[in-house]
């Protein structure tokens, strides 16, 4: 088993991490998606090797970048995903 770890920043609560795996799972059947709240990371799990870069884009483009790329822009981005999140 494979495992990559993704630090991000704007991960609140269970909403956000609803958002994540929701919107990571689109990207490759077969990888598991976890989200830790508390730490700010998302943890992919799968049998093969993972590119990571797939999903960092995604992460940025719900407003999940990683340390240091993320702005005021991204920050309202992660609060919609949020509530989209909450409302799933």
């Amino acid at each position: 088993m494979f495992t990559e770890e993704i630090v991000v920043e704007n991960i609140k609560c269970n909403g956000c991490a609803n958002s994540i795996k929701k919107g990571l799972e689109k990207l490759h059947e077969g990888v598991l998606i976890d989200v830790n709240i508390e730490e700010g990371k998302v943890q992919l799990q799968s049998e093969e090797t993972i590119d990571t870069k797939p999903y960092i884009s995604a992460l940025h483009g719900m407003g999940y970048p990683i340390p240091g790329e993320g702005n005021i822009v991204k920050t309202a981005q992660s609060y919609v995903s949020c509530m989209i999140g909450r409302m799933q």
